[in-house]
């Protein structure tokens, strides 16, 4: 799927599965202004990915995904990004769709897939089935941040 050719857009970019390093991780993640973590914890938390894709313009890497779970039964979608100078190209779209295929491949009949999109991206997911909390007979999704004194309300 890569091309020489800048003026053929999708054709110049490619995929590759698990693929994500640390370094890719943070660097792609700090460019869309998501929380850092450290290089080990970092290392820790990629060693647990079920599956990863990075998709690259040439040696640039410009999107990632990852996906965490069980591997059967439970799956969540996590750091999806897109650097911001690369987004409105498809290349978040080409994310999603790497890791609903790997879901759909080895997931169960009926597996849970849950996400928590960053605020005024829930249209993106949309597209791919998600829909907001709370919705028929599902609660609000909730989270936290250890140590972040603002989940004392």
């Amino acid at each position: 799927m890569e091309s020489d050719n800048p003026k053929e857009g999708k054709e110049r970019l490619r995929i590759e599965q698990n693929g994500v390093t640390p370094e890719i991780y943070r660097v792609v993640r700090k460019s869309v202004g998501m929380p850092e973590y450290k290089k080990e914890d970092v290392e820790a938390a990629l060693a647990h990915t079920l599956f990863s894709v990075v998709i690259w313009e040439g040696k640039r890497p410009v999107g990632i995904g990852r996906v965490i779970g069980d591997g059967r039964v439970a799956f969540f979608i996590k750091d999806v990004a897109t650097v911001p100078d690369r987004q409105g190209k498809g290349i978040g779209s080409m994310v999603m769709e790497q890791l609903m295929a790997y879901i759909r491949d080895v997931g169960a009949e009926n597996a849970y897939v849950g996400l928590m999109a960053l605020k005024g991206k829930e249209n993106f997911y949309r597209k791919f089935g998600f829909h907001v909390r709370p919705f028929k007979n599902e609660g609000s999704g909730m989270t936290q941040y250890l140590n972040d004194p603002s989940n004392l309300v």
